[in-house]
C-alpha cells in the first residue's frame, strides 16, 4: 500500500508539471523570467553548475554533478566544463561546434552523455530548469520565434532577451492557416525534455551506409497524406521526427560519429555553423540543440587524415577523455560496477580491488624520465600519496612529460570482466588479491589482442602489483598482532621525543627507575630513524626539523601527536613491526598451533575482521600467506 500510495504521489507530481496557455500569457512568464528562455547550451551549464562545484588549493575546480558515476577524471572534466559549456552558455562561437570526445574504449565518453542526458530530464522538471515550447510543434520550439523579426531587436531592447531562430514549417502553417497571424493566441505548454517520449533528447547511431537513409536524421515525407494534401512541400505531408528535430531544445549524442557517412556528417555543417538544417522541399529549419560526438583516437587520426572533412574539423571542439590515472578512483570504478551486479553476497577481501587498480593504472603510466622516479612511485604521486624527496615542482614536471598519457592501457571492462571470472567460481564465498591476480593473469593468455611484448610488459605489472600486496599483508598482520598498537605507538614516539629533545639542547635525562641522570639513548634514535633512510650525517638536521614542527604544532594550539608528521610515522611503524617480526612468523607458520599461539592466531583473526573489514575466511588466508612471505 505505501508503494501504491508512491506512485499516486508520483502521479499527482508529474500532472503538477503541466501548463498550458497563450502566447500572450508565455510573455508575461518569460519576461519575469528571462531563464526560462535559455539556450540549451547554457541551460546544460546551469544544470551542472547547479549540482555544486569544489575548489581544491590548486584552485582546480571539481564539478559535483560527476561525482558517483565518473572517478578521477577531474582535470577532463573541469576542462570541458569550462572551455566548452561554460562559454558555450555564454553564447560564444563554441556553441556552434560539435562537441567530439576523444578517448580510448571504456573511458567513461558514454557515461559521461548518459549523465548529462538523464541530468537535463531531471533539470526541466525543476523551476530552475523549466522550458516552454509552441503547443503541438513536432520540434517544440522556443515560442518566441513568434515574435516577427521587425520586433525582436525592440524586444531585446525592452527585455534584455535575445530570440535566435525561425519558426519551423509546421507552427508557419498553424500560425498564418488557423491563426492568421494573431500569435498573442497561439497556445503555449511546458515542456519537460525525455529522451524515452523524444522530447529534447535525441540519440543517433550510425549503421550499414547502404540502409540507414538520412531521414534518420531530418525527418521524411509522409507518402499517405500526399494525395491528401497534394503536395511534399506542405508540412502536415512531412515527419518532423529526425533525430536533430526531436532534440531540439536539449541535446543530441551522435554515437561514433566518424563512423557515419558522409552525407550524414554534411548536415551538421549549417546546423553547427547557422543553427539550422536542410530537410525537405522546406526552407532551412532552425535548431537550437547541443551536438556530442565520441570515438576513439584511431579513428579520429585517421579522420582528421582524410582532406574531405577539413570543414566539419573545423567545426568540432575536440575534448580528450583519458583513463582514470588514480588507483583511489579506479577502485571506485570497481566497486560501482560490482553493486550493480548479483554477487554483492561475496566477500571481497580488503586490498584485492586496489591490487586490481595497481595493475590496471601501471598498464596506462609511460616510463619516467626522471631518474631516481621509478612507476611505483609514479603511480603514488599520481594517486596523491606523499613521497619522499618528491618536490611540487617534480609532481608538476612528470605530469607534463607526457601530455596524452592515460590514452592506452588496460580499460576497466577489461578488469572487471577478470574480477567478475575469480567472483563467480564454484564454491566461492570471499576472494583475495591473491585470486584477483590470478584472474588478470590468465586473461592475458586469452586475450588474443595483446601481442607477445605487450603481454610480457603487464606481466611485469602482475608482478610490481603483487610485490605492493605483499608488503601491505605483512603491514596489516603486523599491525593486528600488537597489542594495543596506538599506544605501542604512543609510547614509542614519547620516548624518541624526549631523546631527541635532550640531544638538540645539549641536556641529559633522568632514568625512570635509577633517577640517575643519563645521555639522550642514541642508540634508540637510530634504531628508529634508519628504518626510513636517515643517514647518520642526516640525523641532526632531521631532529632539529621535528623540534621546529613541534613548535609550530605548540604556538598554534595543535598537539604533535603520531599523525603529526608523515616520514616519523612511518619510521615508528616499522621500527615496532621489525621488533615483532619474530612473533610473527612463529604463530603464523606453526602448523599445529599450541594453546598459546591459536589464542593468539584467534585474537590477531578478530581484530582483522573487526578493525579492517576481512572475514573469517580471507583472515585466515591472509595469516597464512603472510607467514610465508615471512619465512622465505
Amino acid at each position: 500500500m505505501d508503494f501504491l500510495n508512491r506512485l499516486g504521489a508520483f502521479r499527482a507530481e508529474e500532472e503538477g508539471l503541466r501548463w498550458e496557455g497563450t502566447f500572450a500569457d508565455y510573455l508575461e512568464i518569460v519576461t519575469d523570467n528571462p531563464q526560462v528562455a535559455k539556450t540549451a547550451h547554457a541551460r546544460v551549464y546551469d544544470m551542472i553548475a547547479a549540482a555544486g562545484v569544489d575548489s581544491d588549493a590548486e584552485g582546480r575546480h571539481h564539478y559535483k554533478f560527476f561525482e558517483n558515476e565518473i572517478f578521477g577524471l577531474d582535470a577532463a572534466l573541469e576542462r570541458l566544463v569550462e572551455e566548452y559549456f561554460h562559454a558555450s552558455a555564454r553564447r560564444l562561437e563554441v556553441r556552434k561546434r560539435i562537441l567530439l570526445l576523444m578517448g580510448p574504449v571504456s573511458g567513461g565518453k558514454s557515461t559521461l552523455v548518459t549523465m548529462l542526458k538523464r541530468g537535463l530530464e531531471h533539470y526541466s522538471r525543476t523551476s530552475a530548469g523549466r522550458l516552454y515550447g509552441i503547443k503541438g510543434c513536432p520540434m517544440h520550439e522556443d515560442p518566441l520565434h513568434l515574435i516577427p523579426q521587425a520586433l525582436r531587436n525592440d524586444f531585446e531592447q525592452e527585455f534584455g532577451i535575445k530570440v535566435e531562430g525561425n519558426l519551423c514549417p509546421a507552427c508557419r502553417r498553424v500560425v498564418d492557416g488557423e491563426y492568421g497571424g494573431h500569435i498573442e493566441q497561439i497556445p503555449v505548454e511546458r515542456v519537460v525534455l525525455s529522451e524515452e517520449h523524444r522530447v529534447g533528447i535525441g540519440t543517433f547511431s550510425p549503421s550499414d551506409p547502404k540502409s540507414q537513409d538520412i531521414a534518420d536524421l531530418t525527418g521524411s515525407i509522409d507518402f499517405s497524406t500526399i494525395t491528401e494534401y497534394g503536395s511534399e512541400s506542405d508540412p502536415r505531408a512531412y515527419r518532423f521526427d529526425g533525430e536533430l528535430n526531436k532534440a531540439n531544445r536539449g541535446l543530441m549524442e551522435f554515437q561514433e560519429m566518424l563512423k557515419c557517412d558522409e552525407k550524414f556528417l554534411w548536415n551538421l555543417l549549417s546546423l553547427t555553423q547557422e543553427g539550422n538544417f536542410k530537410a525537405g522541399r522546406f526552407a532551412l529549419i532552425s535548431a537550437d540543440e547541443m551536438i556530442i560526438a565520441h570515438t576513439n583516437e584511431a579513428e579520429y587520426r585517421s579522420f582528421i587524415a582524410n582532406k574531405k572533412n577539413e570543414a566539419l574539423q573545423s567545426r568540432m571542439i575536440v575534448m580528450p577523455v583519458p583513463y582514470n590515472l588514480r588507483v583511489d578512483d579506479e577502485v571506485k570504478i570497481y566497486e560501482k560496477l560490482i553493486k550493480q551486479s548479483d554477487l554483492q553476497h561475496i566477500h571481497i577481501a580488503p586490498h584485492a580491488l586496489k591490487t586490481a587498480a595497481i595493475f590496471s593504472i601501471l598498464s596506462r603510466l609511460k616510463e619516467p624520465k626522471k631518474q631516481g622516479v621509478s612507476l611505483l612511485k609514479k603511480l603514488s604521486v599520481y594517486n596523491g600519496d606523499d613521497v619522499e624527496g618528491m618536490k611540487e615542482t617534480d609532481i608538476k614536471e612528470l605530469r607534463q612529460e607526457f601530455p596524452d598519457e592515460g590514452m592506452s592501457g588496460l580499460d576497466p571492462r577489461y578488469v572487471i570482466n577478470r574480477i567478475s571470472t575469480a567472483l563467480i567460481r564454484r564454491d566461492t564465498t570471499c576472494i583475495n588479491a591473491l585470486d584477483v591476480l590470478r584472474a588478470l593473469k590468465d586473461g592475458l593468455d586469452q586475450h588474443a589482442s595483446i601481442s607477445k611484448e605487450d603481454k610480457e610488459r603487464l606481466l611485469n605489472h602482475i608482478a610490481l602489483a603483487r610485490k605492493e600486496y605483499d608488503e601491505r599483508a605483512k603491514t596489516e598482520v603486523q599491525k593486528a598482532f600488537v597489542y594495543s598498537f596506538e599506544e605501542s605507538a604512543k609510547t614509542l614516539l614519547e620516548n624518541y621525543l624526549d631523546n631527541v629533545e635532550a640531544f638538540c639542547n645539549w641536556q641529559k635525562l633522568k632514568d625512570p627507575l635509577t633517577g640517575e641522570e643519563v645521555d639522550p639513548d642514541e642508540k634508540l634514535m637510530r634504531s628508529i630513524e634508519e628504518q626510513i633512510g636517515i643517514s647518520e650525517n642526516a640525523k641532526k638536521a632531521f631532529r632539529e626539523e621535528l623540534l621546529i614542527r613541534i613548535s609550530t604544532y605548540a604556538r598554534r594550539g595543535r598537539r604533535f601527536d603520531y599523525n603529526s608528521h608523515e616520514r616519523l610515522r612511518e619510521a615508528i611503524e616499522k621500527k615496532l613491526f621489525n621488533d615483532l617480526k619474530d612473533v610473527v612468523k612463529i604463530t603464523t607458520s606453526t602448523k599445529t598451533p599450541d594453546e598459546q599461539h591459536l589464542k593468539k592466531i584467534n585474537e590477531v583473526m578478530a581484530r582483522l575482521m573487526d578493525d579492517h573489514g576481512y572475514c573469517p575466511v580471507c583472515a585466515n588466508e591472509l595469516l597464512r600467506y603472510t607467514g610465508s612471505l615471512l619465512n622465505r
